[in-house]
């Protein structure tokens, strides 16, 4: 069934369409977790699913489902998802496209009268950036039995922690707090189209990336406790501003990143200050960053440098520095038979690839813990920029990793004569 493929013009439509809701001044997208904006973004792609003869569900931590059946629904289904959210002014394509390229292969199948022998089902999980709530891939955490549905309903808006809603009452508020149950069930597999979110395909002339696996990633929590104290009377000398002493750590942590090859990579990308006021000089800061690296032992030895580094400023500050460790991610690797399902349609299809590891978390992560997974990537333009106005790719970038996943879809859910 080689001569079947999706609409390129349609799935960049349905992109730029999507792209609307949350729109920036810049050409971006700002579509927080289970804002009013993620919930006109679930509308459309419910819509669009019920549209295409799909069945529309809903579970308890806001995951949707759409379902094309299959001619023997008692098997497993094949899924295909990403995600609606995004970061805070950032682009069109992170998730949603991997999501679109899903809408767009059922569109192409009803187009081409294919049915399937197993079901297929689209999804997109809720809550993927971790910018609105904490953990990242939230729902699909909880889909896969990593996240107890009480925790991540309990887990409070970071934006605004004294007044912002908890995940369960913001998917309430939303009205996607759904009634059917989470997880509990293994698909047959599991396929993603994302974004590259670097510069790598793009420099290489590639169309698609077979995702093999994941870098690895130790994420941590340092609370730096100096003195408060008043910013006019106490003399510079005698200060201990936490959040002087912050900044030292913060350019450690970049230089440790820097020091580790290419593949090195480390951010402090957020802070909370305390007590946050003019007049005061600042007590307590605590600062999320992490460390990241291809190789497991030269991601343990950064580690051990950042700890001998916060020592060391706090030493020389008369500060103290607590380092926790509250999250690590990967090294994983993705189902050999789904990287080699990958490799053989992507090379029958005629596009230009290559293997690639992943430095970012996906939802393919946590769903690869209970069926076989696999990832595509397509090309990010702009220098490979992401979580950013700038993000962009090509609809013809689109258009190569949707067809993969199309033909991936055929290959898994098999084809009724």
């Amino acid at each position: 069934m080689r001569n079947i493929g999706v609409d390129a013009d349609r799935l960049w439509a349905a992109t730029m369409q999507m792209g609307e809701i949350g729109a920036t001044a810049k050409g971006g997208c700002h579509r927080l977790a289970l804002t009013d904006e993620d919930r006109r973004a679930r509308d459309l792609f419910g819509d669009w699913m019920r549209a295409a003869g799909c069945v529309v569900t809903v579970d308890a931590i806001g995951n949707i489902f759409a379902r094309r059946e299959g001619a023997d629904p008692s098997l497993p289904p094949v899924m295909v998802g990403s995600h609606l959210d995004t970061v805070p002014m950032g682009g069109k394509f992170d998730g949603p496209a991997g999501v679109m390229a899903g809408v767009e292969l059922v569109r192409a199948l009803n187009d081409h009268g294919v049915r399937t022998k197993a079901p297929v089902e689209i999804v997109a999980w809720t809550n993927e950036e971790g910018s609105r709530f904490s953990p990242f891939t939230m729902g699909s955490s909880v889909f896969a039995g990593q996240l107890e549905l009480k925790d991540a309903h309990a887990a409070r808006d970071i934006t605004d922690p004294l007044h912002g809603p908890t995940v369960g009452e913001a998917l309430g508020a939303i009205g996607y707090q759904g009634d059917a149950p989470v997880g509990g069930r293994r698909p047959a597999c599991y396929l993603e189209m994302h974004i590259e979110q670097g510069p790598h395909m793009a420099d290489e002339d590639l169309q698609v990336g077979i995702v093999t696996g994941s870098f690895q990633s130790r994420y941590f929590v340092a609370t730096i406790t100096g003195e408060q104290a008043h910013v006019g009377p106490t003399p510079m000398a005698g200060r201990r501003d936490a959040l002087v002493i912050t900044s030292r750590l913060v350019l450690e942590i970049d230089r440790i990143g820097r020091a580790y090859g290419a593949d090195g990579r480390s951010n402090a990308p957020h802070i909370e200050l305390f007590p946050n006021v003019r007049g005061v000089i600042p007590g307590v800061v605590k600062l999320s960053c992490d460390v990241r690296h291809s190789d497991a032992r030269q991601l343990q030895r950064m580690e051990e440098e950042l700890r001998a580094c916060a020592a060391i400023v706090a030493r020389e500050s008369r500060a103290t520095i607590e380092l926790e460790r509250y999250y690590e991610f990967g090294p994983i690797h993705f189902h050999p038979d789904m990287v080699a399902l990958l490799r053989r349609t992507t090379a029958e299809l005629g596009y230009r690839h290559r293997d690639i590891l992943t430095v970012a978390g996906h939802d393919a992560v946590p769903l690869n813990t209970i069926c076989p997974s696999g990832m595509v990537f397509v090309a990010s333009r702009a220098g490979g920029i992401s979580h950013n106005e700038k993000e962009s790719s090509t609809r013809d970038d689109l258009a190569a990793g949707a067809n993969v996943l199309l033909h991936a879809v055929l290959a898994r859910a098999g084809v009724v004569d």
